[in-house]
């Protein structure tokens, strides 16, 4: 009988050691707990920040919206890795090799078929949030809500995978960004400013590095099993790269965004924690060279996506007009 389908047991990799934790029961509340990856929600919590930051920026700021806003990108940031724990069990991606945290579906914490059903379930959960934001705007946001939910299906499964064939840099940005930010910002405002683009894209730069840390540390196993992401598509010295230009352009996006709003340049400080923190960390993954090492940084690296978020709200709410 295979012991993982009564009394399992998670471990987590950091340096080159493994730490036993307590059972993980298949199906049970602790396992769904674990699938949906409670520390990557604040990927989703951010731009929303951002985006209510911006509305209370044009004295715009509603409390019922934002609260859905969070609830709808919480439930598809869940949904999209439910997703991401199945198909990638599927497609052969989560191995034994695999050198990032465990997943469900792999372990056998939670069975496929019950993944099937947790993932509509809260994708339902999600549409039930955001069809309150229809009364603010209108029917047409429903086309939004069905975008949402095809990111999050077509990231890491359907015919053309996007996070499979060098598009999850871009998805990452498109959803993180300007879907993520613009739009909780344009149910309250009820317009589109050129700063809403800026901040959007500069907040989904700043969310995307997470994703860099990632496939910069499974680089050998991604091209493996066929995962076509950017970093195993220019190389891993293109990946090293990439983590560092992308927090600092959100950085100069940031600031071009401020610059737009007409804020006195003196503002542009409170991005400079975020700027140091970003480098400390690019330094520390430049000296590791064992792979398996790098899961110590993305805490780090989550630690500096949120404070790039309370910096932009930090600027957008102590200048505001």
């Amino acid at each position: 009988m295979d012991v993982r389908r009564s009394s399992l047991f998670l471990y987590i990799r950091e340096t080159n050691r493994l730490y036993p934790m307590e059972e993980v029961r298949q199906n049970s509340v602790r396992a769904w707990l674990l699938a949906a990856r409670p520390k990557t929600l604040a990927a989703a919590v951010a731009p929303v920040a951002v985006g209510c930051a911006l509305a209370y920026y044009f004295n715009a700021f509603q409390w019922v919206p934002a609260l859905c806003c969070l609830l709808f990108a919480v439930a598809m940031q869940i949904a999209a890795n439910l997703i991401n724990d199945l198909y990638d069990f599927l497609k052969g991606s989560d191995g034994e090799d695999r050198l990032g945290p465990p997943r469900a579906t792999a372990q056998g914490w939670i069975t496929p078929d019950r993944m099937k059903i947790g993932i509509l379930v809260v994708v339902a959960m999600g549409c039930l949030f955001g069809s309150v934001l229809m009364l603010y705007v209108g029917w047409w946001l429903v086309a939004v809500g069905i975008f949402c939910v095809l990111f999050a299906y077509f990231y890491t499964s359907g015919p053309f995978p996007l996070a499979y064939n060098g598009l999850g840099d871009v998805a990452v940005v498109a959803f993180f960004g300007l879907v993520a930010v613009g739009f909780t910002a344009y149910v309250q405002i009820l317009s589109w400013p050129v700063a809403l683009t800026l901040a959007g894209i500069a907040t989904g730069l700043a969310v995307n590095v997470l994703l860099v840390l990632n496939n910069y540390r499974d680089v050998e196993n991604d091209a493996k099993s066929g995962k076509r992401t950017v970093v195993v598509l220019l190389g891993k010295r293109f990946g090293l790269y990439l983590y560092l230009c992308s927090g600092l352009a959100a950085v100069l996006l940031a600031g071009v965004s401020c610059y737009w709003l007409g804020l006195k340049p003196y503002a542009f400080l409170w991005m400079v924690p975020y700027l140091l923190l970003h480098f400390l960390t690019w330094g520390k993954i430049r000296k590791i060279d064992q792979p398996a090492m790098l899961n110590a940084l993305i805490g780090e690296t989550s630690r500096n996506m949120l404070v790039f978020a309370v910096s932009m709200v930090g600027i957008l709410c102590m200048f505001k007009m």
